[in-house]
């Protein structure tokens, strides 16, 4: 049979089933999904400044080209929250992948300002002496050579600097602002890969301590694909139940409200396994990402190896997007089974908040001690979850803003108390730091206090709001448990303000370093967030009030 006589036939036969040769084009909202594109445009820039830009110019391109995407992309939330995409006008974009309502567009703005702060963290140059008489950050100066060897030596002497810190930081923020707004479960598994491959390789490019750090992004790296794993597998299990990715779906088979029941779909609706461990193994994983008890091995050993303004921005940044997806998951997918998630989340909340005070009383080093307070903070903030009213969302959201900041704030102050090695994290150097250099402490000690919930601080006001959204949800004896790891925690954050402000200093202690206007930026935003948070909340209360509401 002759060529055209074969392409004739297969014209005739798709023109026969016409439903199969048309294909309708997807129909996308680029003007909903702007903050996400402004974001991910600006991160290809960025590979492409890396590519062509001289080396001496990168920095500046790259720092540029980062600060004016954050600042465009939190403008573009803000338009959107004005024109009622957060409350009246809120809906699903990208033919159903992508929410676009209250909680994701809070949640979105939350994560842009605490990456602008934590990238003027990254572009600190001033904390180091200089090397070669070339001004030096926290990274690596080339992250292929190996620790100590002859080509690192070479990169050092000629002044090189890894400047693709930048768009990483901007790929891991693009995924993290998709996170907590998917609508369907393939969108999340893609989000959740394209933040953590970036986060990943962040936590291996120190300066000093390479070796360390390496370690520890290969144990986040591990843990994190064994996380990804399990989530994938859920994703499958939830599939072969619902038949379907979409939430919306998911929920509806859930309840058993779904409208079209295929025989196919009638069978997998009945097997309640698939259902209870497909749940179970994405909540898993999105636990990990929490950093909640038992999936919290990886947080103490990333946070104390990682570059500190990696730190900073993960330990800020990833914990908002995560609890958004986690929200939306529990909230928006499985309500219909809230008598199943509810008591195991009670459980995974009390050893969160028990174990994380507990274990961090034992700490000497100020970035574990941290660590573990991040995770004890985890657990107060999965209390407002197990809520499960709309104050328990408005909560959740108020407590994520507002932890957020001091925790940059925090981590951007322990960059600048340094010796001879680098950074100072043992407890033992910090001892009368008060005295050498009062204000440092002082602000350090405001942090301290916000993280232990102290009245007139922005810990106050979120524990407040969590504690008491779990109270009204019927969780009362989690508050009571609340309150004692409150209490047991705020024993060791004072005993580093007594360390600091109480002991004598040490003749051979460490210096605090001059920082330049941008960790003084970083530092003074967290500062400013914890004061207001902590004296006038009501307006922002009101805000993650009005945000609360999920689409579905």
């Amino acid at each position: 049979m002759s060529a055209t006589a074969v392409h004739s036939l297969w014209t005739t036969a798709a023109t026969a089933a016409d439903p199969i040769a048309k294909i309708d084009a997807p129909k996308i909202e680029y003007g909903q999904l702007s903050p996400v594109l402004i974001v991910l445009g600006a991160a290809i820039i960025g590979i492409l400044v890396e590519a062509f830009v001289p080396r001496r110019s990168r920095y500046y391109a790259q720092m540029f080209v980062s600060a004016v995407a954050l600042i465009a992309a939190f403008a573009a939330i803000v338009a959107l929250a004005a024109g009622g995409y957060g409350t009246t006008k809120a809906g699903i974009a990208a033919m159903g992948a992508v929410a676009v309502d209250g909680p994701a567009l809070f949640l979105q703005g939350t994560i842009l300002l605490t990456s602008l702060v934590g990238l003027f963290t990254f572009a600190e140059r001033r904390l180091d002496p200089e090397q070669h008489g070339n001004r030096v950050d926290s990274f690596a100066a080339q992250a292929a050579a190996v620790p100590g060897s002859e080509s690192e030596q070479k990169a050092v002497k000629a002044g090189f600097t890894t400047t693709e810190v930048f768009p990483l930081l901007l790929f891991a923020v693009a995924g993290m602002l998709v996170f907590p707004a998917a609508n369907d479960l393939l969108t999340l598994f893609v989000a959740l890969e394209v933040f953590s491959l970036p986060l990943y390789l962040l936590c291996a490019l120190a300066r000093r301590k390479r070796l360390m750090s390496q370690e520890a992004a290969v144990k986040y790296f591990l843990l994190g694909a064994f996380a990804s794993a399990f989530t994938l597998f859920g994703i499958a299990l939830l599939y072969g139940y619902a038949g379907s990715m979409s939430y919306g779906t998911i929920a509806q088979v859930v309840d058993g409200t779904v409208q079209n029941v295929t025989p196919a779909l009638a069978d997998t609706m009945g097997n309640d396994a698939l259902l209870l461990v497909g749940s179970a193994l994405i909540v898993m994983g999105l636990l990990f990402k929490v950093g909640a008890v038992p999936f919290h091995m990886w947080t103490p050993d990333v946070y104390q190896g990682a570059p500190t303004p990696v730190t900073g921005f993960m330990a800020a940044a990833t914990k908002v997007a995560a609890f958004g997806a986690l929200l939306r998951i529990l909230y928006v997918v499985l309500p219909g089974l809230r008598w199943d998630w509810r008591p195991v989340m009670w459980g995974v909340a009390i050893i969160t908040m028990l174990a994380g005070a507990i274990v961090a009383i034992t700490q000497t080093d100020i970035k574990r001690l941290l660590a573990y307070s991040s995770i004890a903070h985890a657990g107060f903030i999965l209390a407002g979850v197990i809520a499960t009213t709309p104050e328990g969302i408005s909560s959740v959201l108020f407590y994520l803003a507002a932890y957020s900041f001091v925790t940059i704030g925090a981590f951007a102050v322990v960059t600048l108390v340094r010796d001879a090695g680098g950074e100072a994290t043992h407890l033992s150097k910090w001892a009368g730091l008060g005295r050498r250099s009062p204000l440092v402490a002082a602000v350090f000690a405001v942090f301290l206090l916000a993280f232990a919930g102290i009245p007139l601080t922005s810990g106050f006001s979120g524990k407040f709001a969590v504690f008491k959204a779990a109270a009204e949800g019927g969780a009362a004896p989690l508050v009571v448990i609340g309150v004692i790891s409150s209490a047991i925690a705020a024993f060791f954050y004072i005993r580093v303000i007594v360390l600091m402000f109480f002991s004598e200093p040490r003749p051979e202690g460490p210096t605090v370093a001059v920082p330049s206007p941008l960790t003084m930026t970083a530092i003074g935003v967290g500062v400013a967030v914890t004061v207001v948070l902590g004296v006038a909340p009501q307006y922002f209360l009101d805000l993650a009030g009005q945000a609360g509401v999920f689409v579905r």
